[in-house]
């Protein structure tokens, strides 16, 4: 694995972003709207940046290279169609899940969301969306029982909004910024950054946990 190379696409994302753009056209949007569906609607991909790819995806449409609203309302029904299939695959595979171990899906996050469930009740569906793995386990775990489906519609709805319209205008306003159109480079490193935190967060967590089970 070329490591220069790598850097060298993160550093220069926007660069690289408008080639892949102008090779692919509408492609780039549909890309996008896949990235965001599967994070949200698949309990075997919680490890896709949906904050940080919404959030750039604002940034990019500042400096022009995404059109702000119709990648705006993609993204949109996007996360709520993510979270609706999530639901409904909860709602027909859940209680094998949680009987026996899946060599695809960690029963371990299945039983923190479950336990986030039980503090937070059913504003869990908005207040997921705001943190990694929880956001994806979150409507499955719904599925499997724990809240009817007319309830969950409107949390749905509530909670993708919230998250891709913060995250996704934050980006476009920030982007607006002079200073960060001047340091594009340096604003693109500062977003990969925050995104990983969160990852390297709960994986701290889970490894934490794991072991205090343990001893």
């Amino acid at each position: 694995m070329n490591v220069k190379l790598i850097v060298d696409f993160f550093i220069h994302l926007d660069k690289y972003l408008k080639y892949f753009i102008d090779s692919f056209g509408i492609g780039a949007y549909l890309i996008l709207f896949f990235v965001i569906f599967m994070e949200t609607g698949f309990v075997i991909t919680p490890f896709l940046p949906g904050d940080s790819i919404l959030f750039a995806v604002g940034t990019f449409s500042a400096i022009g290279l995404f059109k702000i609203f119709p990648v705006y309302l993609l993204l949109l029904f996007a996360a709520f169609a993510g979270d609706t299939v999530n639901y409904w695959i909860g709602h027909r595979i859940g209680p094998k899940i949680f009987e026996k171990e899946s060599r695809f899906i960690k029963k371990e996050y299945l039983e923190r969301t479950k336990s986030f469930y039980e503090k937070h009740g059913g504003k869990t569906i908005i207040l997921a969306r705001f943190i990694p793995i929880i956001r994806t386990f979150a409507p499955f775990i719904a599925g499997v029982g724990v809240m009817k489906y007319s309830k969950f519609l409107i949390y749905n709805v509530i909670g993708g909004f919230l998250w891709v319209s913060i995250f996704i205008f934050l980006g476009y306003f920030f982007g607006n910024i002079p200073i960060v159109k001047e340091n594009f480079e340096i604003t693109i490193i500062i977003i990969v950054i925050i995104s990983v935190i969160p990852v390297i967060t709960e994986f701290l967590k889970s490894k934490i946990g794991s072991k205090k089970i343990n001893s």
